[in-house]
C-alpha cells in the first residue's frame, strides 16, 4: 500500500482550499439572498450567480487541495474531459438544488429537496474528480467512510440553503460561510482519508495531465471569476438601496416637474418683443 499524503505543500494547500470554499458559500449565500428579494428575470440571474459561485468554490476547493495530494511509489496524473465533467456536474445539480429554493412555495419541501440534491451533487463532484486521477496501482475506498463523507456533504448542503432562507445581514451571512466552509473541507478531507491505493511499481508513462500542467490553472482561472463575482456583486445595490434611492428621487422629479409646467405671466415691465420671445401672449386685464 502506497503512503498517502494530503499536504505535500504543508498547511498551504488545505488553508487556501478552505478559503476559497468559503469565498464560494459567501457569494452562494448573498446571491441567493438577493434573488429572494427580486422577482422574474432579476432572481433568475441572482439564482444562477448563486449556483455558479457554489459550484465554482466546491470544485476549486477540492483540486487546490488535491494539489497537495500525492501516493508515495506512483506519479500522479488527471484525465481532463473526466476533470471537466466532474465541474459541469457540480453547476447542474446545486443549480437544481439553488432553484429549488429559489422557486419552491413549501420552503420545507424545498429546503430538503434542495439541500439533498446539492449534497449529493458535490459528493458526485468529488468523486467523479477522484475518478479522473491516473496512477500505477488500484484505488479502493473504506465504504464508512465514504457514507460519512455523503451525509457530511447533503448536512452542509441543508444547512447552507436554510441560512439562505434565514440570514440576511452580513455579519450573520459572513459566519454561516466560515462555518460552510468548514463542512465542505471536512466533506473532502473525510473522502480523502476513505482513499487506500495499493500501488504498483511502472514505468510506463500515465496519461493525462500533471496538477501543474491543468488543474492549477483551472484553479486559479476559476478562483479570479469568484473575485471578480464578488466585487460585482459587492457593488451592485440591493432591493432595498434601489427602492431607498427611487423613493429619495421621486419628491425632487415632481418638484421639477410642477415647475417645468407653471405658467409664466408677462410682468408690468415685459414689452411685447419679451413676450414674443418667452412664447407667450400679451396679458390684457
Amino acid at each position: 500500500m502506497g503512503h498517502l499524503d494530503h499536504a505535500a505543500f504543508g498547511w498551504l494547500t488545505p488553508v487556501l482550499s478552505y478559503v476559497m470554499a468559503c469565498i464560494g458559500a459567501a457569494l452562494g449565500l448573498r446571491c441567493t439572498v438577493r434573488a429572494l428579494g427580486a422577482t422574474g428575470r432579476t432572481r433568475r440571474n441572482w439564482l444562477v450567480t448563486a449556483a455558479s459561485a457554489l459550484g465554482t468554490g466546491i470544485w476549486t476547493m477540492h483540486f487546490v487541495a488535491m494539489l497537495g495530494f500525492s501516493v508515495g511509489g506512483t506519479d500522479i496524473r488527471y484525465d481532463v474531459p473526466l476533470t471537466i465533467l466532474s465541474l459541469l456536474i457540480a453547476m447542474a445539480v446545486i443549480s437544481t438544488g439553488v432553484f429549488a429554493v429559489g422557486y419552491g412555495r413549501d420552503r420545507a419541501r424545498a429546503l430538503f429537496v434542495g439541500g439533498l440534491t446539492t449534497g449529493l451533487g458535490v459528493a458526485s463532484m468529488h468523486y467523479l474528480g477522484m475518478a479522473a486521477v491516473r496512477l500505477h496501482g488500484d484505488v479502493t475506498y473504506d465504504p464508512v467512510l465514504v457514507a460519512l463523507s455523503v451525509v457530511i456533504a447533503v448536512v452542509a448542503a441543508t444547512a447552507a440553503l436554510w441560512a439562505a432562507l434565514n440570514i440576511k445581514s452580513p455579519i450573520a451571512v459572513t459566519v454561516a460561510s466560515l462555518v460552510m466552509g468548514a463542512a465542505v473541507s471536512s466533506m473532502h478531507y473525510t473522502a480523502m482519508f476513505a482513499v487506500r491505493v495499493d500501488v504498483t511499481p511502472s514505468g510506463d508513462v500515465l496519461p493525462g495531465a500533471t496538477a501543474m500542467q491543468f488543474i492549477f490553472p483551472l484553479a486559479v482561472g476559476l478562483g479570479s471569476y469568484l473575485f471578480l463575482t464578488s466585487a460585482f456583486v459587492a457593488l451592485s445595490p440591493t432591493a432595498g438601496e434601489r427602492e431607498a434611492s427611487a423613493s429619495a428621487q421621486r419628491p425632487a422629479e415632481s418638484v421639477a416637474a410642477r415647475q417645468g409646467h407653471a405658467p409664466v405671466l408677462p410682468g408690468p415691465s415685459d414689452t411685447p418683443r419679451t413676450q414674443h420671445e418667452r412664447g407667450g401672449h400679451a396679458y390684457t386685464p
